[in-house]
């Protein structure tokens, strides 16, 4: 039997997000219609997540988030509120399997930098206190490779890429910061950039590099925004191949990426999609170094109501220990239930169940 662990990411843990009750998106529309003003949106948000967070405890995780229930987007709510970065409405949204997304992205518009009165900092003060010492108050953020993504970088302002870089690398820095001196011990970092690089055509891409120029610049740029981080600060990286009201935007395993990010990346745990075919295998976790990274499985998918066969989960669990022990496995869904505020298609009830039956399973497997 494998120990409890103390430290995060949590035998059963989840990605972030959680889907936005009826009362917030009715509030929202409130707001923008001028109904209510943002003091009261904001006490509505409030009085929800403080119901989540008691949900959350009471299905058994360690750590919980606020749903990202503040947030329109997971990523953009984010990114545009640092310096040089702003939001706007593009011509199109981004293609998905089945859909075309809002449109709705971010630009840089000047030298970039952490901006210290980011919003975001401000809002896991309050959560944090919310949770007080029940759980763990775990914090998302875009990584800081969301800001390669095609259409963002302007090159006007940043003609040199390396430039661009190290100044994304030094904002995060500041970042990681901010959140670390609000309480912050648990930070994870969401990744569809790097997982569309091993997609067999790269999305999102317009700087005519190659993918193993690419590779290597995610990396550099992880790392560099990681190096020096405090020691009780548990930084994880979710790889996420989009989650859009149930679609998907891109299929590739984890191979391209492996012998690299895998091998060498320095987080304190990977949040990985395994929750269907176009995820591949386990065989690229074996660049996984030994006593490195601990491995969240994302074989419970959040784009579904109906849960998984216990017997398959246990199953492809065993599988994954071939090539990461046991005792650095986690499990997970494989993303979280509204990246965006629309929402996956399942109810909250659903998503409840599913929750509370990865933290069973996970009983089950470690004991």
């Amino acid at each position: 039997m494998t120990k409890t662990l103390v430290k995060a990411p949590f035998r059963a843990d989840h990605v972030g997000s959680l889907l936005r009750p009826e009362v917030i998106h009715q509030a929202r529309k409130d707001f923008q219609t001028g109904a209510i003003s943002a003091h009261e949106l904001h006490d509505i948000e409030t009085e929800e997540i403080k119901k989540i967070v008691d949900k959350q405890i009471e299905i058994g995780l360690h750590a919980v988030t606020d749903g990202e229930f503040r947030r329109r987007f997971w990523h953009t709510d984010f990114l545009e509120h640092l310096n040089g970065v702003e939001g706007y409405v593009p011509n199109h949204g981004f293609k998905f399997k089945e859909e075309e997304t809002e449109r709705y992205d971010v630009r840089v518009i000047g030298k970039i930098s952490f901006n210290p009165e980011h919003p975001h900092v401000k809002d896991f003060i309050e959560f944090k206190e919310i949770v007080g010492d029940r759980a763990i108050a775990k914090q998302t953020i875009p990584s800081p490779n969301q800001l390669f993504n095609a259409g963002i970088r302007n090159k006007e302002i940043y003609p040199d890429l390396e430039e661009y870089a190290n100044d994304i690398i030094q904002t995060y820095r500041d970042a990681i910061k901010a959140f670390y001196e609000a309480g912050c011990r648990y930070l994870q970092l969401d990744d569809v950039y790097i997982a569309g690089l091993n997609a067999p055509e790269i999305p999102f891409n317009d700087s005519g590099s190659t993918r193993e120029e690419l590779i290597e610049l995610a990396l550099r740029v992880a790392n560099g925004v990681l190096e020096g981080k405090p020691e009780d600060l548990t930084i994880t990286t979710h790889l996420c191949r989009g989650n859009y009201r149930s679609n998907w935007a891109f299929e590739g395993s984890y191979a391209k990426i492996a012998p690299t990010l895998f091998a060498k990346e320095k987080v304190d745990g990977f949040f990985l999609e395994y929750d269907d075919d176009r995820s591949g295998d386990f065989t690229p976790l074996e660049y996984i170094p030994n006593n490195g990274p601990r491995v969240v499985l994302g074989v419970f998918t959040s784009k579904r109501g109906e849960l998984e066969s216990k017997e398959n989960i246990i199953a492809r669990v065993k599988e994954a220990s071939q090539f990461v022990p046991l005792e650095n496995l986690c499990i997970s869904p494989q993303c979280g239930f509204a990246s965006t505020h629309h929402g996956n298609i399942l109810t909250e009830e659903e998503q409840w169940a599913k929750l509370k039956y990865i933290v069973d399973i996970s009983k089950e497997i470690w004991g």
